[in-house]
């Protein structure tokens, strides 16, 4: 697997995206990053997908942009592919999960900012790195980036580039939750089952409120579900997608 791939599978409910490309530590190349809005089209329209989780395979979430690639693009002015790759992650209408472990750097942290939550082993390091290397940063990540830890954190991160721990990166509200590197899968399984067996309806209509937009209406099906549901002490099974 030279060249690297992203891999979708999906279990129940829970579909996951692992980033693959173990000899470069799952560095993202430009052919990953244009794959990926095409490869999450699927499980967004798919209702039997209730949540996202993004992964990186063998103990490394993703060390970045391919360092071959990212100078390439630097050089031609034109990240869009990296950028249009997280708008679509960002812009994924259902809950996303980033399970991170090993490095996250560069265009990981980048995807990693773009889901909704951050779960995170305890020996992970994190760092947005373009300082090392002279790249502008997109306006676009550099304001998510911000949005999530705040612009004086941001600029931290971004002045510096050098890495720091997993207890910082929660400190700083770049990561929701810290776990044991043995337990991170099955913390972030259980998180994303408890998610998957709430509400599509009142997390998508969260969603977009906190993305700046408009809820959908109130479902009434999916509102007598929740009542019924309640009332029989029974677990809902919302159907709303």
């Amino acid at each position: 697997m030279v060249s690297g791939e992203l891999v979708l599978t999906q279990d129940g409910p829970i579909a996951t995206i692992v980033i693959t490309n173990p000899a470069k530590r799952n560095a993202m190349t430009a052919a990953m990053w244009r794959a990926l809005p095409g490869l999450l089209d699927g499980p967004a329209k798919d209702p039997s997908v209730r949540v996202l989780v993004l992964a990186g395979a063998g103990g490394t979430f993703c060390a970045g942009a391919d360092i071959t690639d990212a100078a390439a693009v630097a050089r031609a002015g034109d990240a869009s592919f990296a950028v249009e790759a997280e708008l679509a992650l960002a812009g994924f209408p259902k809950p996303t999960i980033a399970r991170v472990d090993g490095f996250c750097v560069g265009g990981g942290c980048q995807l990693a900012v773009a889901c909704d939550l951050r779960f995170a082993a305890d020996d992970s390091r994190f760092g947005v790195t373009p300082a090392k290397l002279g790249i502008v940063y997109p306006p676009s990540t550099t304001r998510r980036l911000a949005a999530l830890i705040g612009p004086a954190r941001a600029k931290l991160l971004l002045y510096t580039g050098e890495l720091i721990d997993a207890a910082a990166a929660e400190r700083m509200g770049l990561v929701d939750a810290v776990v044991p590197a043995a337990e991170l899968a099955d913390s972030v399984l259980r998180v994303a089952s408890t998610i998957a067996a709430r509400s599509g309806l009142t997390q998508f209509a969260a969603k977009q409120v906190l993305a700046g937009g408009e809820p959908p209406e109130q479902d009434e099906a999916e509102l007598a579900e929740g009542l019924a549901a309640f009332v029989e002490r029974r677990a809902p099974r919302f159907g709303w997608s």
